[in-house]
């Protein structure tokens, strides 16, 4: 596969004007307020299971607009206390899955607390179990335009929302300690940190690998992949839609959260990869508002750097306990 966007010196100043709308800030504000205001307590079911090391619970959290959210949480096993914490979000298309296909960072001494995805979970892996009970417009297959033509209604802002009340849930765990949560999550759960990242207070660290969600203005014309060809098969119909599509996105562009963003982050982008590619992380990274690292997988498409990058990001938030 032949590389096809910008070069490496290219990108490490790559760093684009993207739409921003007036009212980002308290749009948010004002998601975030309406939905902690008929949030309930976390709720947490102990799983019988074969694992010896680590201690695994069912969550139920409340997400959007007080809808329940599932998820793992896995603690390393035993009475230990104030212990730091990672949520971590999924792909596009997969939803929890099972608790043993997620047990590095327990076996690393963290809390772990894995994201249920609303309405998703049926495309790959084991399959996950939280509704998205809120109706749509018509869409094209997949999530991407579902409500696009509204940003109040666009399916992104309750998903972000779930995953900035996924921090509010493991805080209130008691064997967590609230001040050491970090964020991490690969393509689309790196956007989800990104956002998580911008919305939360006091994190530790974010984690984006090969986020998606960066720089639709780009994304959308530069590759012909899913999921961002979702948007162009809506609009090749919605002819006289595309200012309305790109306004809605304006408030979910990574981009847009980076600049909001101060915990120290660690990023990976893969110059091969056309789901999600570099030009978009990079921009995304460049406009982050705190520091931030990023690795580069040259020979990589959308996979990344998979094991070598989480054996990076461990020892990176070490550097920062």
């Amino acid at each position: 596969m032949p590389r096809f966007d910008l070069s490496p010196d290219e990108l490490r100043v790559y760093r684009p004007e993207v739409a921003e709308p007036a009212d980002f800030d308290e749009f948010w504000q004002r998601t975030l307020r309406e939905s902690r205001a008929v949030a309930q307590p976390v709720r947490l079911t102990r799983v019988e299971s074969p694992l010896r090391a680590v201690e695994v619970y069912d969550v139920v959290f409340s997400g959007y607009g007080g809808d329940p959210v599932g998820g793992w949480l896995t603690l390393p096993a035993g009475d230990s206390e104030s212990l730091p914490a990672v949520v971590e979000y999924n792909g596009y298309g997969g939803g929890r899955g099972l608790p043993h296909e997620h047990l590095a960072w327990a076996a690393a001494g963290y809390a772990h607390l894995f994201m249920d995805t609303r309405g998703q979970g049926s495309t790959w892996g084991t399959g996950g179990s939280t509704a998205d009970p809120h109706g749509s417009a018509p869409a094209a297959s997949g999530v991407m335009t579902r409500g696009i033509l509204d940003p109040h209604d666009y399916y992104y802002r309750r998903l972000m929302t779930d995953a900035v009340l996924a921090v509010d849930a493991i805080r209130q765990i008691k064997r967590v300690d609230p001040s050491r949560v970090s964020v991490a999550g690969i393509s689309q759960g790196g956007g989800l940190a990104i956002a998580a990242a911008a919305l939360s207070d006091g994190l530790v660290a974010a984690m984006p690998d090969v986020p998606f969600l960066c720089h639709f203005g780009r994304a959308v014309g530069l590759t012909d992949r899913d999921p961002y060809q979702e948007i162009v098969r809506y609009l090749a119909v919605h002819r006289d839609a595309v200012d309305t599509v790109f306004t809605t996105l304006s408030y979910f562009d990574g981009v847009n959260f980076a600049k909001r963003a101060t915990t120290p982050a660690l990023f990976s982008a893969a110059m091969l990869d056309q789901v999600c590619p570099p030009s978009t992380v990079y921009a995304a990274r460049n406009h982050w508002a705190g520091d931030a690292d990023i690795v580069d997988y040259h020979f990589n498409g959308h996979e990344g750097g998979l094991g070598l990058q989480w054996e990076r990001q461990a020892a990176f938030l070490a550097g920062l306990r």
